[in-house]
C-alpha cells in the first residue's frame, strides 16, 4: 500500500488527517467545509448509530423527523439560542435561479423569487420542534414527549477538520417535553449516562461526566451536562452534551399544558446530542502510527481471513478449508471477511487491514491446513498466536472481548496519567502546554475563566459530577475557591 506513515509524536494533526484519508474513512468535498463519508467510514458510523438507537429506544424514546429549514421568525423566538448560533447560520433567501443573458447564460438568483421570509438551514432544531410541540401538548396527559431525530445540521465553519469540525455533519438530537422540572433534569442526566455508557462500553473511551460553566453552556440552556474524552495528544474532545432547557423554549413558543389540578403551566424541556465527531474521537483515542485501531464492537470487519498461496489449486484448497470457518464465525454473530482476491498479494492485504484497524487477522496457508491450525494476529498488540482449528471459534470470541477490554484499559491508564492536580500557576501552564487535563481551583468568575483562556488557550472542560468540594485558592486569581475543575485545550 502507498500509505505514508506519520508519527503521532511528530505531527499529531497530520497523523490524524493521514489516517482518515488513507483508511478510506472520509475525504474533503468540493463543497467548501464539507466532507464525503466513504463506505468504510460510514459503516463504522452506522454501527454507532444502530447501538445508540437501540439504547434510546430502551429508555423510552421514539424517532421522528422535522424540517431542514427553520423560518427566521421561529429561529429568533428564543433570543439566547438565536444569538448563540447567529454567526454560524446558512440562510436561504431565494427559491429559483434564472439565466443571465448578459453573462453567457450563467445562473443568477431570480429577484422575483425572493422568499417573503428567509429560511435558516438548521444548526439545531429546538425552534422548529418546539413550534411543533405547541400543537401536540394541551394537557399533562400529553406528557412526556420523548423524541429523537437522526439528521444533518449545518454550522458554517471557517476552519474545518474531517469529522471533528465540518460545515455539515450528521448527528442525532433528542428533544423532550416534561410536566415538571425534576422530570426534565432526570431526563438530562439519564441521557448523559447513556452517552457515557456508549463511550466506555462501545467506543472504549473513558469519559468524565460533568456540567459546563455558564459561559460554556448551550445557548438557551439552564444547565449543560457533558462527557469529555482525552485524546492521545492530551487535548479534550467534547463527545456528547445533554441540556436542561428549563422553560425557556416553552415560553418562547408559548407551549403550555393543564396540570392535574387544572392549572396552566409552561412545559419543561431537554435536548441532547452526539455527532459524527465521535468518529474523530475513535480515531484519536486509540489509533497508532500504523493506522486505525478499532474496538471490536464497532468494527465493520471484526475478523479478516487472508489466504497465503501459490497458484489456483492452493487457493481452492484453502477456500474449501476456510468457508466452513467463515460460516461458524457468522453463527457467532461475528463480522468476518474472507479476502480471496487475486488482484493483491497477501502482504499488501496485511498492510491494508492493519491500516483499517481490523481487530483480528487470520492467516491460512497450505502448511496451516496440514497442521490443522491457523495464525491469528491481534491489531491492538500485534501479537501472533497459532491456534488449532478445534479451538478457533472460542479463541476468536475470547480475543475480541480481550481486545475491547485492552483498548479501554490502555486509554483509561493514559487518562489517569494525564489528569494532573495542580496548585501553582507555573505548573498549570506547564500541564496545559505539554498536553493534559489540569485539575485546579477556580474562583467561579467568568472574568478569570476568560483570562485563563486568553493566556493559555485552555478552557474549563467541565465541573465533574463526582467532584469533591474542597476549599482552596484559584489557580490564577488566588481568590477563595470551593472546588477544582478540569482545564484543557480542546478540539
Amino acid at each position: 500500500m502507498g500509505f505514508e506513515k506519520i508519527k503521532r509524536s511528530e505531527d499529531y494533526s497530520k497523523w490524524y488527517n493521514n489516517i482518515v484519508v488513507n483508511a478510506d474513512l472520509a475525504e474533503h468535498s468540493d463543497v467548501r467545509g464539507c466532507m464525503v463519508i466513504k463506505p468504510y467510514g460510514y459503516a463504522i458510523w452506522e454501527k454507532m448509530q444502530q447501538q445508540l438507537d437501540r439504547m434510546f429506544k430502551e429508555t423510552g424514546h421514539s424517532n421522528a423527523y422535522f424540517p431542514l429549514f427553520v423560518p427566521k421568525s421561529l429561529f429568533e423566538a428564543e433570543e439566547k439560542n438565536a444569538e448563540g448560533f447567529a454567526k454560524e447560520c446558512a440562510v436561504v433567501t431565494h427559491y429559483r435561479l434564472k439565466s443571465d443573458p448578459e453573462n453567457k447564460g450563467k445562473l443568477i438568483t431570480d429577484p422575483e423569487a425572493k422568499l417573503d421570509e428567509e429560511l435558516i438551514v438548521r444548526p439545531t432544531s429546538e425552534a422548529i420542534i418546539w413550534n411543533t410541540y405547541k400543537n401536540w401538548i394541551q394537557s399533562y396527559r400529553d406528557l412526556p414527549i420523548l423524541i429523537n431525530q437522526w439528521a444533518n445540521v449545518v454550522r458554517w465553519e471557517m476552519r474545518t477538520r474531517l469529522f471533528l469540525r465540518t460545515t455539515e455533519f450528521l448527528w442525532q438530537e433528542g428533544h423532550t417535553a416534561h410536566a415538571t422540572k425534576n422530570e426534565a433534569i432526570e431526563e438530562s442526566e439519564k441521557m448523559l449516562d447513556v452517552y457515557a455508557e456508549f463511550a466506555e462500553n462501545y467506543l472504549a473511551i473513558p469519559v468524565i461526566k460533568g456540567v459546563k460553566t455558564p459561559s460554556e453552556r448551550f445557548a438557551g440552556a439552564e444547565e449543560t451536562y457533558c462527557i469529555e474524552g482525552m485524546m492521545q495528544d492530551g487535548k479534550a474532545l467534547q463527545m456528547g452534551t445533554s441540556h436542561f432547557l428549563g422553560q425557556n423554549f416553552a415560553k418562547a413558543f408559548d407551549v403550555k399544558f393543564a396540570n392535574k389540578e387544572g392549572k396552566i403551566e409552561h412545559v419543561w424541556a431537554t435536548s441532547w446530542g452526539v455527532s459524527t465527531r465521535l468518529m474523530g474521537a475513535l480515531i484519536m483515542a486509540h489509533s497508532d502510527d500504523d493506522g486505525l485501531v478499532l474496538p471490536p464492537k464497532l468494527a465493520p470487519i471484526q475478523v479478516v481471513i487472508v489466504p497465503v498461496y501459490k497458484g489456483e489449486s492452493e487457493l481452492q484448497s484453502i477456500s474449501n478449508h476456510v468457508i466452513p470457518i467463515v460460516e461458524q464465525l457468522k453463527n457467532e454473530n461475528i463480522y468476518v471477511k474472507y479476502d480471496n482476491r487475486d488482484t493483491q498479494r497477501s502482504g499488501w492485504k496485511f498492510a491494508e487491514y492493519e491500516l483499517k484497524g481490523v481487530p483480528l487477522r487470520i492467516v491460512v496457508g497450505p502448511r496451516d491446513i496440514q497442521n490443522n491450525s491457523v495464525e491469528i494476529v491481534r491489531r491492538d498488540t500485534k501479537e501472533k498466536i497459532v491456534v488449532k482449528n478445534e479451538n478457533l471459534i472460542q479463541t476468536v470470541v475470547s480475543l475480541l472481548n480481550q481486545i475491547q477490554e485492552n483498548i479501554y484499559n490502555k486509554a483509561k491508564e493514559f487518562q489517569n496519567q494525564n489528569i494532573i492536580k495542580t496548585d501553582t500557576w507555573e505548573n498549570f501552564v506547564s500541564v496545559i502546554e505539554n498536553g493534559g487535563f489540569a485539575y485546579a481551583h477556580w474562583d467561579a468568575s467568568p472574568e478569570t475563566e476568560e483570562k485563563i483562556k486568553e493566556l493559555t488557550k485552555a478552557t474549563i472542560r467541565c465541573i465533574p459530577l463526582d467532584n469533591m468540594l474542597e476549599n482552596g485558592n484559584c489557580i490564577y486569581s488566588n481568590s477563595p475557591s470551593k472546588q477544582r475543575v478540569l482545564f484543557a485545550k480542546a478540539y
